[in-house]
C-alpha cells in the first residue's frame, strides 16, 4: 500500500523557524521581518526572540502566519582562567507555541537571563506567579529538564546550532525533550560556522531519540551585512505541507512531521510503497539514502543529465532512513528520519 511520508494533499508553505527582532537583539522590527520574508517567498515565520514569549497575532493575514515563540540559552561557566563567553559552551533551543492562544511563558525567572532589548519587555511577559523562579543549569539534566518542562507546556522544542555553541557528542547526547534539531542554521552558515548538522542528527537518532530536523535562519539582520551575500535571511528554511495557512493546522502538521528542511532544493513528493521509498524533487546532482546502520546508497546524475527522482530499497534492519537531496551548487534538502518499524 502506498504511504505518503509527505501528505498527498495540502499546500507547501516556506517557513523560518528561528528569528530575532528588535524585541531582543535583532535589527528589524517584527513588521519589517514580515515584509522581508514575504519578499523572499515565505509564508510563515516563527518569532523566537531571546527569552521573551511575545505573541504576534497582529502580523497574521491570509498570506502570512506568525508563529509565537522564544529562544532559551544556558551558558556553561568558563573553563579556563580568564576565559570569556567566546570559548564557553552554551545550549540554545527554540520553543514554538502549538496553540495561538498560549500566553504563559514557562520556566520564567523574574530577574535573570534577559539581554539586548529584551528587558524592555519584561512587564509584558505573562507567567505563572505561583511558581518559583526557574534557574537554568548547564548540564544534561538541567537542559533536559528545561526542554521537557517547556515541551509539556505546549511548545515545539528545537535544539539549535551545536557547532556555533561549541557543543559536541558529550553534551548533545545527554539532552532529552526536544522535538527536533536544526539541520541548518542560516546565520551560522553565513558567518562560516559548520552548522550543517547531518552527523549530529544521525548521532541523536542512533542514540534512540525519534526527532525531526528543521532549517531556520536565526536572523539578526545586521546592518553592516545588508545587501551582501552574508546577510542572514533566506539561508535555511523549513517547508511544511498543510491543508491551509491557519495556526493550529500548521502546528498540527509540524507535530506530525509533515515537513522537510532545506537550503535551496525542493521536495515535491515522498512516499513508501512495497518495500521502497520514492522521492521526486527539483533538479539535483545527488540523492542520498542514509540509515541507522552501516548502510547507505546514492543516486547520482550523469554528465549533462538532470536527476529529479529516485527510488531506494528499504530493509527491515535499516532502523531508520532519511534522504538528502544535493543540487549542483552543493545546497541540500533533508527529509526527516523515518523509522522502519513505524511504516512497514
Amino acid at each position: 500500500m502506498k504511504r505518503y511520508l509527505l501528505p498527498k494533499e495540502g499546500n507547501f508553505y516556506k517557513a523560518n523557524f528561528h528569528c530575532h527582532t528588535t524585541l531582543s537583539d535583532g535589527t528589524l522590527s517584527p513588521e519589517e521581518v514580515k515584509e522581508l520574508y514575504r519578499s523572499l517567498g515565505y509564508s510563515i515565520v516563527a518569532y523566537t526572540d531571546h527569552d521573551i514569549f511575545i505573541r504576534h497575532p497582529e502580523l497574521c493575514d491570509d498570506t502570512f502566519l506568525a508563529l509565537n515563540g522564544f529562544e532559551v540559552e544556558t551558558n556553561a561557566p568558563a573553563t579556563k582562567t580568564g576565559a570569556g563567553y567566546e570559548i564557553s559552551k552554551t545550549c540554545h533551543f527554540c520553543c514554538i507555541a502549538l496553540d495561538p492562544d498560549t500566553e504563559i511563558q514557562p520556566c520564567w525567572h523574574r530577574s535573570r537571563y534577559l539581554f539586548g532589548n529584551a528587558p524592555k519587555s519584561r512587564e509584558l511577559i505573562k507567567f505563572d506567579e505561583t511558581q518559583p523562579d526557574y534557574e537554568r543549569v548547564y548540564s544534561s539534566e538541567g537542559i533536559s529538564d528545561n526542554m521537557t518542562k517547556i515541551r509539556n507546556a505546549g511548545f515545539f522544542v528545537t535544539y539549535n546550532h551545536p557547532s556555533w555553541s561549541l557543543e559536541d557528542y558529550g553534551e548533545y547526547m545527554g539532552y532529552h525533550g526536544m522535538h527536533a534539531m536544526e539541520m541548518f542554521n542560516g546565520a551560522c552558515l553565513a558567518e562560516g560556522y559548520d552548522d550543517y548538522n547531518s552527523r549530529v542528527y544521525d548521532d541523536i537518532l542512533r542514540g534512540g531519540e525519534k526527532i525531526y530536523c528543521v532549517g531556520g535562519d536565526d536572523n539578526h539582520n545586521p546592518v553592516r551585512k545588508k545587501g551582501t551575500q552574508m546577510y542572514d535571511s533566506g539561508w535555511a528554511f523549513t517547508v511544511i505541507k498543510a491543508e491551509k495557512l491557519e495556526y493550529r493546522t500548521v502546528t498540527d502538521a509540524i507535530l506530525a512531521g509533515n515537513f522537510y528542511a532545506s537550503e535551496a532544493p525542493e521536495i515535491y513528493e515522498l512516499w513508501y510503497e512495497d518495500g521502497k521509498v520514492h522521492v521526486k524533487c527539483s533538479d539535483a546532482y545527488r540523492i542520498n539514502y542514509n540509515t541507522g546502520r552501516r548502510y547507505a546508497w546514492s543516486a547520482i546524475c550523469e554528465d549533462g543529465e538532470e536527476l529529479t527522482e529516485a527510488t531506494f530499497d528499504v530493509k527491515p534492519n535499516d532502523i531508520y532512513f532519511r534522504l538528502t537531496i544535493t543540487d549542483k551548487k552543493g545546497k541540500h534538502a533533508c527529509t526527516n528520519a523515518y523509522f522502519v518499524n513505524d511504516i512497514i
